[in-house]
């Protein structure tokens, strides 16, 4: 590609093509590197587990300021984790990586399962589940019991909407957008005040719970946290919960198109159920891209974005480069039985260290409950009726359309 040759700003061909836009951006240049600009920025686009050691590199990469407010304003929050750097991000870091140790975890799970046992009672008496709905309440439910918030402070299931709703119309324009950024507002001030709450002595949260640690955490020796950015960092627990939803709804959409994993799940292949849960983050499309501000002139592969343009990371496009997978548009579990996942060609959430890194610590948390979920689905004795379970790449983040319907819901 021409380095001199002005760059098309390509930002609307990204709301129209949605999780195809990176990649037929890659086809189109022939390789695993693509120059374009992106909401008024040069920006370099790159593929493959080199190029996520290099994004993931913070001479290479920062997070400040390459969050555009759409997206802090519906997804993330003001101020989160997400937006920070060096030594300020791995101390913020620190209120999260202690809940994803392996206890907190498969306590979270237990949760979850129990609040997921007891839907299933009452799906049985009901004409028609969606299982996506269901699911964002039920994994509400379970994950603000083990967080500790008093069930009496707030609505769980409008909770579950809110935030089911913040991960909806993060990339979105119009309707969803603004439903969105009123599920923030809402949520981040009740929140705040439970916070609040928490430090006058007003509600007292559980010990070592999820709830004391965001309202005791300091990032410095000058104090706590605001009550805004507590509330965002505490719901930045709640919602990547709740939108385990999507891959819920995805896993149970391939039960439906390969029956043959059904019968491995039902038969308790704990193995074969990670697997199975890793397959599904690979195949089904949820981040298309990740995006980072380049700190320096950068170069890869021959082609260069300047000092504060966008480094992109391909992420839907890597999860389908036959180079990595071979038949990357076949869903076959038993890839990930041959191998473990290598953590720089997996990246649903990230590449790189959650410890130290912009990887998603949550993501134990999301192979966890996915393959305790696929457990019970596949032992859940249900019909699926005709529907549109058609899952659209234009629309970020996507799901089968009709949220996974089923009828005669009876547990196994």
């Amino acid at each position: 590609m021409d380095a001199h040759r002005p760059l098309i700003d390509r930002t609307l061909p990204l709301l129209t093509e949605g999780y195809a836009w990176l990649p037929n951006r890659m086809r189109e240049s022939g390789g695993h590197v693509v120059r374009t600009r992106l909401l008024g920025k040069p920006a370099l686009a790159v593929r493959g587990p080199r190029a996520v050691r290099f994004f993931y590199d913070e001479a290479h990469v920062h997070r400040h300021g390459a969050l555009p407010g759409p997206v802090l304003d519906t997804l993330f929050g003001q101020g989160a984790v997400h937006t920070l750097d060096a030594d300020a991000h791995r101390a913020r870091k620190e209120l999260f990586l202690p809940l994803l140790a392996a206890d907190r975890v498969a306590a979270l799970t237990r949760h979850v399962e129990a609040a997921w046992d007891e839907a299933v009672r009452s799906w049985s008496g009901r004409d028609r589940v969606v299982l996506f709905d269901e699911a964002g309440a039920v994994l509400t439910r379970g994950v603000c019991g083990w967080a500790g918030l008093p069930p009496d402070a707030f609505d769980t299931d409008r909770s579950a909407r809110d935030l089911v709703a913040m991960v909806d119309g993060f990339a979105a324009a119009g309707p969803r957008h603004l439903r969105a950024r009123r599920a923030r507002a809402r949520q981040e001030e009740r929140m705040a005040r439970l916070v609040g709450d928490v430090r006058s002595g007003a509600v007292a949260a559980p010990a070592e719970s999820v709830l004391e640690r965001v309202a005791a955490h300091r990032d410095t020796p000058d104090g706590p946290l605001d009550t805004r950015t507590a509330a965002v960092e505490l719901l930045n627990v709640l919602r990547p919960t709740a939108a385990v939803s999507w891959f819920v709804a995805f896993a149970a959409h391939a039960l439906h198109r390969w029956p043959r994993c059904r019968q491995r799940l039902r038969a308790g292949d704990h193995a074969f159920a990670t697997a199975f849960a890793h397959e599904v983050r690979r195949f089904y499309p949820f981040a298309p891209f990740l995006g980072g501000l380049a700190v320096r002139d950068l170069t890869w592969r021959g082609e260069s974005v300047p000092a504060g343009g966008m480094l992109l990371l391909d992420v839907y496009g890597q999860h389908h480069d036959e180079e990595l997978w071979g038949d990357p548009y076949a869903f076959r579990p038993e890839r990930f039985l041959d191998r473990p996942a290598d953590p720089d060609e997996l990246i649903p959430q990230g590449g790189g260290d959650p410890a130290g890194g912009h990887r998603c610590p949550g993501e134990r948390v999301t192979v966890g409950l996915l393959e305790s979920l696929a457990l019970r689905l596949a032992r859940l004795e249900y019909t699926v009726p005709p529907q549109d379970l058609r899952i659209p790449l234009h629309r970020v983040p996507t799901r089968p359309r009709s949220g996974f319907a089923v009828t005669g819901v009876r547990a196994s």
